[in-house]
């Protein structure tokens, strides 16, 4: 898959062909400039291939609802939290109490109901990144697209937003594709991980993961867990 890029026409993706089930998590994996955070830019139509094509499964003349979270929250400084929050449905023209009954609903799942009326400049890091989680979710998307949302995160607080995500999409059930850099963290989150080769991006290495639900911290030091960390770490090589 090619696109036009600053320099001319890039080859971002060679021969990259998956599918992914309703519901399902995938992460990828890969070495930095891989071609991971432009495929989901592809996906969510933030850039136009010239080569290649992606397909998805709805009714003819539908389009899928898509929301994209960046590492950067993207959040709008001038409204609180609940009113970021409320701004997909707005878009959705949603029923102002609907709107508001939902947005609340979601602030309490993301625990931050004493912070529904702060600033985004008000937040941590961590609880900014709560919100642009929430507003993502409560689009309600038929794909939610997470373009290494924890990376600017310090390990404890990268933790516990994954164990937050994960309560969220397990309540959710979106299907989502994650790109990330730790191995550890798609192995908690995902149900399937592939691996990117260097740029032009080609699947060097694709797996399940068989690890039952829920998964806390110390399925880090799981046999199981262990060996899977392993392959992977050797893919990436």
């Amino acid at each position: 898959m090619t696109f036009n890029g600053a320099e001319g026409e890039l080859q971002a993706l060679q021969e990259v062909s998956f599918t992914l089930a309703e519901q399902e998590f995938l992460c990828v994996l890969g070495p930095s400039g891989s071609g991971k955070s432009t495929l989901l830019r592809l996906i969510a139509g933030l850039i136009k291939p010239t080569a290649g094509s992606i397909q998805f499964g709805c009714l003819p003349g539908e389009q899928p609802r898509i929301s994209l979270v960046f590492q950067q929250t993207n959040l709008m400084p001038w409204r609180s939290v609940l009113q970021n929050i409320l701004l997909p449905l707005e878009l959705q023209g949603v029923e102002r109490e609907q709107a508001l009954e939902r947005a609340n609903a979601m602030i309490h799942l993301v625990g931050l109901e004493d912070f529904a009326q702060a600033w985004p400049s008000e937040l941590s890091g961590g609880m900014a990144q709560r919100v642009a989680i929430a507003r993502a979710f409560i689009a309600e998307p038929d794909l939610l697209l997470l373009d290494e949302p924890f990376g600017s995160l310090d390990a404890l607080t990268r933790e516990r937003m994954g164990a937050e995500l994960l309560n969220i999409w397990q309540k959710q059930k979106t299907a989502v594709i994650m790109v990330t850099h730790s191995i550890s963290e798609a192995l908690l989150l995902s149900d399937r991980v592939m691996v990117f080769s260097p740029r032009p991006a080609s699947i060097v290495t694709e797996m399940k993961v068989d690890l039952p639900r829920p998964r806390q911290e110390e399925t880090r030091y799981e046999p199981k867990f262990l060996q899977y960390a392993k392959r992977l770490r050797q893919a990436i090589k």
